[in-house]
C-alpha cells in the first residue's frame, strides 16, 4: 500500500496487462502505463524514485477497461525499423533515414547487434502522425535546408533519443540529486568532473546514476557503441546539460545539503534534444535561412 493505494510488482503488472516483458518497459517509459516509486524493501513509498516502481492496481484496472484491451495499448506502444517505417510511410528506407537524421522524428529504442551497428526503433504512431502532417517530404526533392544539414553529417537520432530518455526520467523524481543524477549520465566524465569538481559529489551522481537503456552486448565494437548513444556529443548538446547539471546541483546543495531524499522541484528548461524548431514549421520546405549552428 502507498497512501492506501495497492499496486502490484512490475512483472505481475505486465501480465496482467498482457504485455511482454520489452513491451511493458517501454509502456511506462513512454507514460502509457502509470508507476509509483517503490521503497528500498520493494514495497510502496516516497524513498529512491529512479529504482524500483510499481503500478498502481486502479492504472491496471483502466487499462483493461478500455476498448480493445490488450491489443489497443499494443498499438499504441508498437515500435518499427527503419525499414518498417518506410512501409507504412509508402516511401523508400533511404529517406526514411534521411529523415530520421534530420530530426523528423525521434527513436524511441535501440538495441546493438554484434557488429557494433545501432538498429533505432521507432513509434509507429509517431511515424503515423509525421507522414500525415508533412506529406511534403513524402515524396519530391530532399528539401535544400535539410539536405545542407545531412551533407554536414549531422545525425539527431542518438540526440533525441538521450533528450526522450532523460526527459522521462526527470518526470520520475522530485529529489534533486537524482535529478542531477539523471543528468550526469549523460556526459562525457571530464565535463561531469568540471562541473561537479567534489569527488563526494561526483560519486553520489554515480551511485545515484539511473539506467537509461536495457541493451545487451556481446561484443566490444557493440558496448562501444552503447556507450556512445547514452553519451552526448555536439558542443551544444553537452553545454545544454552543463548548464543544468550545474543548476540542478545548486539545488541540491541547497535544499538537501546533509541527505540525498528531501523532495525539491527539479529545474525545468526546453529540452536539448529538439531538433531545429524550423523541421516542424509550414515553411521548412521553402526556408533556407534557418539552419542551425555548430559550434
Amino acid at each position: 500500500m502507498c497512501d492506501g493505494q495497492q499496486t502490484l510488482t512490475m512483472g505481475r503488472a505486465a501480465r496482467e496487462l498482457e504485455l511482454r516483458n520489452g513491451e511493458f518497459e517501454l509502456a511506462t517509459q513512454l507514460g502509457k502505463v502509470r508507476t509509483v516509486p517503490a521503497g528500498p524493501d520493494g514495497r510502496p513509498g516516497a524513498t529512491g524514485s529512479l529504482g524500483r516502481r510499481r503500478v498502481p492496481a486502479e492504472e491496471i484496472t483502466r487499462l483493461q477497461a478500455e476498448p480493445g484491451f490488450p491489443d489497443a495499448l499494443r498499438e499504441r506502444i508498437r515500435t518499427v525499423s527503419t525499414n518498417e517505417a518506410a512501409a507504412l510511410m509508402g516511401i523508400g528506407p533511404g529517406r526514411v533515414l534521411r529523415l530520421t537524421r534530420a530530426g523528423c522524428f525521434g527513436p524511441v529504442r535501440f538495441y546493438v547487434n554484434r557488429f557494433g551497428a545501432v538498429v533505432w526503433l521507432y513509434l509507429a504512431a509517431e511515424v503515423s502522425d509525421f507522414a500525415d502532417r508533412e506529406p511534403d517530404l513524402m515524396r519530391g526533392n530532399t528539401p535544400a535546408a535539410m539536405r545542407v544539414m545531412l551533407d554536414s553529417g549531422q545525425d539527431w537520432r542518438a540526440r533525441q533519443w538521450r533528450s526522450r530518455r532523460v526527459a522521462q526520467l526527470m518526470g520520475q523524481t522530485d529529489d534533486p540529486w537524482e535529478a542531477a543524477a539523471v543528468i550526469a549520465a549523460v556526459l562525457p566524465p571530464e565535463e561531469l568532473a568540471s562541473v561537479a569538481e567534489d569527488p563526494r559529489e561526483r560519486a553520489l551522481l554515480r551511485r545515484l546514476r539511473p539506467v537509461l537503456a536495457s541493451v545487451i552486448t556481446v561484443t566490444p565494437a557493440a558496448r562501444e557503441s552503447y556507450e556512445r548513444v547514452l553519451t552526448a556529443d555536439d558542443f551544444d548538446e553537452v553545454m545544454w546539460y552543463r548548464v543544468n547539471l550545474s543548476r540542478e546541483l545548486e539545488t541540491a546543495r541547497r535544499e538537501a545539503p546533509g541527505h540525498l531524499r528531501t523532495p525539491a522541484a527539479a529545474t525545468s528548461a526546453a529540452r536539448p534534444g529538439q531538433p531545429p524548431s524550423f523541421l516542424n514549421n509550414p515553411s521548412w520546405t521553402t526556408d533556407t535561412n534557418s539552419l542551425p549552428s555548430r559550434s
